[in-house]
This record gives structure tokens, sequence and C-alpha cells, in this order.
């Protein structure tokens, strides 16, 4: 690493390789030592970075609803309403086919929440404040906020589960038809999961 980085620039690299690490391993399976590796920095310059392991968690959780709502605020731009929803839902697909990492984090962040108040905490804040953000982002009521956010846990679960799925308004029939044994990828207007996100 240069010697020439900034401490804001190498907490931005330190926090970007958290991720990568947490998300393949979870909080307690992985080593701050493995983190420093992937920086390239030493294990006290880490610390001196961050205090503690728990402390870079949840800055990397923090950091992944700020790429999240970023990516939705990007996703709606000058659009409004419906056109908005699909918008963000569409650059929420992407995502997680784009990169494996952003849902793995994110499982990660919610196992973490079972035993972790302060990680728990982070989910809370950022939930709602993500939740609000739609909403203003697209001017839609509570109804329709809360059907986007449940489609996108959906989305996760399938998206984990590698189940093929079409998507908009042909997705209970396609669920419904895999659920019960008749559906296939082809069927459902694509190739497993990465081919219902077009």
């Amino acid at each position: 690493m240069s010697p020439r980085m900034s401490a804001a620039d190498r907490r931005e690299l330190t926090i970007r390789a958290a991720i990568a690490e947490f998300a393949r391993g979870g909080y307690e399976g992985t080593s701050t030592s493995a983190i420093a590796e992937r920086v390239g920095v030493s294990q006290p310059y880490l610390f001196r970075l961050f205090p503690s392991k728990r402390a870079l968690f949840l800055a990397a959780a923090e950091r992944c609803f700020d790429d999240i709502e970023g990516e939705m605020r990007d996703a709606a731009g000058g659009l409004y309403g419906g056109e908005a929803m699909t918008a963000m839902g569409a650059r929420y697909r992407k995502l997680l086919h784009g990169d494996t990492t952003l849902l793995q984090f994110q499982l990660q962040i919610y196992a973490a929440a079972l035993s972790d108040g302060d990680v728990r905490q982070v989910g809370h804040d950022r939930w709602a404040r993500l939740l609000r953000t739609v909403g203003e982002l697209s001017g839609e009521g509570r109804q329709e906020v809360m059907r986007f956010a449940s489609v996108g846990m959906l989305l996760n679960v399938l998206t984990a589960f590698d189940v093929p799925h079409a998507w908009g308004d042909d997705l209970p029939e396609s669920l419904g038809r895999w659920a019960e044994g008749t559906g296939t990828a082809e069927g459902d207007g694509g190739d497993g999961v990465e081919g219902s996100t077009g």
C-alpha cells in the first residue's frame, strides 16, 4: 500500500476489505489478520484505524447500507412513483447478481444481529432510514414501500437458493409453479435467477 495514502483512504480500503472477508466468514469466522493481509497493512496498524474487530464490523455494516441507499438514489434519479420503484427494483436485482458479496454480507449482518445488540441497532436504524429513503424518492405510500422492501427480502432468499423465477407481475405465478414442482427456469422466461433479472 502506498505510504502517501491518507488515513481516510486507508479506512475506506479497510472497510471494503472487511466487507469482503466478513461476507465469506461471518463475524466469528473472520480474523483481523486476514483483513489486514487483504489491505496490505500490519494487524497493529489495522487497530490504529479501528479499535476492535467489532468496531470494524459495525463500520462495514454501516457502509453496506450506505451502498444500498446510494444505489437506490442513483437508480431513482429524476423518476417518481411507480417508475422510480421499478428502477430501484431493477438496480437491486442487478446488485444481487453482479457480486455475491453484497448478499453474503447482508446475511452475515442479520445473523450477527441475533446475538449482538449494537449490530441489531445498526439494522434498526438503517432499515428505518432505507424505508424512508425509498418513500421519499418515489413519493409512494407506506403500503407500496413495504411491498418493495418485502420483495427485496424475497429476492435475497431466491438469489441465495438460486431459485428460478420470473419478475414483476409474473413472480407469484412462477414461484407457485416452482414450489409445486411444475415450473422450470425456461418456462418462467429465464435460465435461472440470472435469466430473470433482465
